[in-house]
Parts: structure tokens; sequence; C-alpha cells
């Protein structure tokens, strides 16, 4: 072997020995942080965006876009908290913020992690085995939970939590369906939608009606199969998604009256995420062709009406560009839609910024499974 060789070999080794030395907990692909977008001067400060991850593998990841100056910032909780072990943990679910502080639910490391919204510095967790969406009112934090591991014949029911958000301990606990979703306070009562997701042949199909004082279970609404997404308007009328049953039951959204608890409303189109502005909501929604391929649909309800009034709200260019939709959220004040891409669940992920109208203004490389948002106000 002459020398020239001898040297390219021994360059090669120290390259991959030293790629082999990373830290992997995080995308090799992220931009150099930097700009995206001009500054803007709104109300909103900035944007978090959390990563599940890829499950089992402790790598839920937060980005942040910050309005003021338009810098996009990779990993900040990382950065911030250098010496928090595992960093985030297994399986970001949900992110929220209230008041001063910010909660991320980690599902697979059964935790709340709690942080300032606006330097995500680490505060504290909340240990809730099994935790999967947070919502709030007055002072309390409400947490649902599938409470334990899957079990032959769906035996064990969801519970919700109930926490002080100024201690961040656990005050309360109700027993709920299967395996517990999202959830929504209006008029005082709390809505949580069953999924009953462990057991398929025999999905859950109610809303659990909550009453926050007394914390307990006051009755529940027949709704539809394998129940998911639930969310309130600005006429405080909930919004809650069913996924069906992959088969034969197809998915569709409804509105319920919470001053009669009653549906007022069956939409027969799939939403699969949503998310609100002005007198509308944008949703998409992911359904399979007989070849089992997934086919992305994006379109407007108008909630007065409560019917599909457009069928887009994206361009072509950019329907095509997203591989796969996996969380949204739309900014209040300016209308900037902003949709997370899984891509294909395993590699980093991509955050698309679009204008009101459905352009696209910047995008960046993020986490794996980018799908859970939270703006933090000035």
């Amino acid at each position: 072997m002459n020398d020239t060789i001898k040297k390219l070999v021994f360059l090669l080794f120290i390259i991959a020995f030293t790629f082999s030395c990373e830290d992997d907990s995080l995308p090799s692909t992220y931009s150099p942080e930097g700009a995206v977008a001009s500054p803007e001067n709104i109300s909103i400060q900035g944007l978090y965006i959390l990563s599940e991850g890829n499950m089992g593998s402790n790598k839920a990841s937060l980005d942040y876009f910050d309005y003021s100056t338009g810098i996009f910032t990779n990993n900040i909780y990382g950065k911030v908290n250098p010496s928090v072990a595992l960093s985030l943990g297994d399986v970001g679910n949900d992110i929220q913020i209230y008041g001063s502080k910010m909660y991320a639910v980690i599902n697979l490391s059964n935790y709340v992690e709690v942080m300032d919204a606006k330097t995500s510095e680490h505060l504290g967790q909340i240990e809730i085995p099994n935790c999967r969406y947070i919502t709030f009112d007055k002072g309390y934090a409400y947490v649902s939970s599938y409470s334990g591991a899957a079990q032959p014949n769906n035996t064990v029911l969801g519970t919700i939590n109930k926490i002080d958000t100024v201690s961040l301990k656990i005050v309360g606990e109700a027993t709920v369906g299967y395996q517990p979703e999202e959830m929504a306070v209006v008029n005082n009562k709390l809505y949580v939608a069953n999924s009953g997701g462990y057991t398929p042949e025999s999905y859950d199909n109610t809303v659990s009606v909550l009453s926050l004082n007394p914390f307990q279970e006051l009755k529940k609404i027949t709704v539809g199969s394998n129940l998911w997404r639930v969310r309130k308007d600005k006429n405080n009328k909930i919004w809650v998604t069913s996924r069906g049953n992959y088969s034969d039951i197809k998915p569709f959204v409804v509105v319920i009256d919470p001053k009669s608890d009653t549906i007022e409303k069956t939409i027969h189109t799939t939403v699969t995420n949503f998310g609100f502005y002005e007198d509308n909501l944008y949703y998409y929604g992911t359904d399979y062709d007989n070849n089992f391929k997934a086919v992305n649909s994006y379109g407007i309800i108008d909630i007065n009406a409560k019917e599909v009034t457009s069928s887009h709200f994206i361009n072509e260019s950019m329907k095509s560009k997203i591989v796969v939709p996996y969380g949204i959220i739309i900014n209040p004040v300016n209308g900037d839609i902003f949709i997370g891409d899984a891509i294909d669940y395993t590699v980093p992920g991509k955050v698309y910024c679009l204008d009101k109208n459905g352009n696209l203004k910047w995008e960046r490389t993020v986490g794996v499974s980018p799908g859970h948002f939270a703006f933090v106000w000035k």
C-alpha cells in the first residue's frame, strides 16, 4: 500500500470515528441557526415546535421561532438545559402554555415536563403514567392518561389528572372512558374524547363530560368510534373528531352544543387535525386508497354554518411538497399557517410556514415527527 492510499485510509478512519462519537440524539441535517424570516412586530413573541422523536429513543425535541427577530433555533431545550438527563424524553405528545409556564406531555417517559415559557428553562416534572394531552382552567391543568399498559379486553379505564399549576402537584383524579385523548373546558365542564385505541375490535365511542368541582364524571355522550381531537371554537361550540375503524366506519367530525350536551351537527369528512382562524376551521385529513396509499386533503369549514366551504387552503405546489402532514396551528394575529411534516416518521421532519393564502413563507428542518405547537405571547 503506497503512502497516498495509507493517508486516505487513515483520513477515512478519522472521519468515521468522529461521526461515530458525535451525540446522535439530534438530527444531523439541521440547518445552521439563523434568520428564516424578516422580523415582525406583533403581539406574539414566538412559536415552539415539539417533535415526538422515534419511539423508544428518548429523542423528543423542542425548536423555537422568534417573530421579533425572524430567527429559528433548533433544539432550544437542549441548549438551555444541557444538564437534564435524556433531554426532553421519549415521545413528545402535546405542548401548551398557561401563564408563565410551558407544559410538554412526554408520553412514554410518563411525565409532563414543565418549563419557563419565555426561556424554555426546566422547572420540574409531573409523573403521570401514559400521559397524552393537557388543557387548563382557573389555575389547574388537566392531563389525560391511558393509566396503564394495554390490557386484554380493554379492562383498564383511563383517567384525567387534575394538577395545581402553582405547586405542580396532582390534586385530583377522575375516571373516564378507555384511552382518553384530547380535552376542552367549556362552561365549567371538561369534555374528554375516549378512543379505546388499545382494542380496535371494540373502539370506545364516547365523550366523557366532567364537572370540575367536585372533580368527577357526570355523563357520557355517544359520538362515534375512536375519538381523538376535542377543541372549542370562539362560539364555545365543541368540535370532536372520529377516526372511524379504518375499515367500514369512515372518519367524521361533530359539533357538540355544551348547553345541552347534544350533537348539533355531523360533518362527514376526514378531519385528522385542525386549527381555528376567525370564522373558519382549517383542517387536513389523511385517507387511504385501495392500495393503502395515503391520500391527503386540505379544507376549510365555516364554524357558523358548520359546512365545508373549500376543499383547499394551500396551493398545489405545497400539496405535493408536504408528504405526511402531522400537525397544524394558525397564528391568530396574522393568519400564518404552520404545518409539520413527518415525512416517514424516522427522519428529521419539516415545518412549513405559509401565509393566510397558503403560500410558502419559509421552511425549516426540525426533529422527528413535528406535530405539536404553542405560541408564546409578549
